[in-house]
């Protein structure tokens, strides 16, 4: 089903849980990922403030990669929790393992296709400060 085919809630967005298709720039990675409440959050550390990642975070069982797990390459810094998957050919960082979610993902919500922006609900997150809030996020 597409995500345009998707039944509609009173915000004239997919009723939840709604399942999307994402991926890369380049289409070298593709998921699906299913998305159980309208809540994205940003991140002021040093390396989503760069990326300017729009977080939504999963459990492992709502996403599954379907192709590209060869093109992906991984960065990871500090504690190594978090591992950064990106694509080796177009550089985009469409989904990761994050740290405070270890078996899970973040999916960026940039890189699904056919979703609105405006149906999501935004929090920030202060990642500078990341050991203080993460609570926040679990």
């Amino acid at each position: 089903m597409m995500p345009c085919d998707l039944p509609k809630d009173d915000d004239d967005r997919p009723s939840l849980p709604a399942t999307f298709h994402g991926g890369c720039h380049c289409g070298a990675v593709r998921y699906t990922v299913t998305v159980r409440r309208w809540r994205v959050s940003t991140c002021n550390c040093s390396m989503c403030g760069k990326k300017r990642y729009l977080h939504v975070i999963v459990p492992s069982s709502d996403f599954v990669l379907l192709q590209g797990q060869d093109a992906l390459h991984t960065y990871e810094f500090n504690t190594r929790t978090a591992k950064h998957h990106f694509c080796g050919t177009c550089g985009i960082h469409s989904f990761y393992v994050p740290r405070s979610h270890p078996d899970g993902f973040s999916v960026n919500a940039f890189c699904l296709d056919d979703v609105n922006l405006d149906w999501f609900e935004v929090e920030k997150f202060d990642g500078q400060n990341w050991e203080r809030h993460v609570g926040e996020l679990r």
